[in-house]
């Protein structure tokens, strides 16, 4: 009897560990970024802009294609995509689909504009479905298998080890970012002390200035 209590205690544990694992899996995959396919509307006239904010050293892959319902038009788009600094990573014109790919030099948003070429589609919206990759997101899983020969719960493996490497350097961008951020807050508050601290200073002594200036212009007066 023992032992059959036993047995199904450490059933009960194990099934707990299995329970507790494929939660911290399904976490995993939530927290690390995905691919996101984003639908845009852009206007006859006008600018349709989309940003990621996506830290260093981060491989982005991206495809744009026109979705046109009416086959009689064949409308064009330019694309044009610019680093946190400004610096140009992709430009086309006059095209109806296309793609980039980089990494990543610096951190910040990563903007991409789209604009629809004049004439080219009767004064009507053009549709435009990006797919938007960064980070694991980026990696060709089937390639990875097969050059490695990982097949099943290997291969698995190798995509929460991979999650888990992105989620770790996520979480250090982010502890980077809120030291930053902590530090400009201090030299702000420091910075404003002073000022009120000056500020009251200056109120102080023209206060006593204008004590001293009204009794001397009191007593030459002779008022007082």
């Amino acid at each position: 009897m023992n032992r059959i209590v036993k047995f199904e205690s450490s059933m009960t544990k194990m099934s707990a560990k299995m329970r507790h694992g494929l939660t911290t899996a399904l976490l995993l995959f939530i927290m690390v970024p995905v691919g996101e396919t984003i639908w845009l509307d852009v206007p006859p006239s006008g600018t349709k802009c989309v940003s990621e904010e996506i830290q260093s050293n981060i491989v982005v892959l991206a495809d744009y294609i026109i979705i046109s319902e009416d086959h009689s038009i064949k409308p064009t788009i330019s694309a044009k995509v610019t680093s946190p600094y400004g610096n140009n990573l992709h430009h086309s014109e006059n095209v109806t689909h296309g793609e980039f790919a980089f990494t990543t030099k610096e951190s910040g948003n990563y903007i991409a504009c789209f604009w629809a070429d004049a004439k080219s589609h009767g004064n009507k919206d053009v549709s435009i479905n990006v797919e938007w990759k960064t980070g694991i997101a980026t990696k060709d899983w089937a390639s990875i298998a097969k050059k490695e020969k990982l097949e099943g719960v290997e291969l698995e493996i190798r995509k929460l080890e991979g999650a888990v490497e992105a989620i770790h350097e996520n979480l250090i961008y982010l502890r980077n970012k809120e030291a930053d951020m902590r530090t400009v807050s201090e030299k702000t508050n420091s910075r404003v002390a002073w000022c009120s601290m000056m500020s009251l200073g200056i109120c102080i002594v023209v206060s006593g200035l204008q004590v001293v200036y009204l009794k001397h212009y009191f007593e030459k007066k002779k008022l007082i």
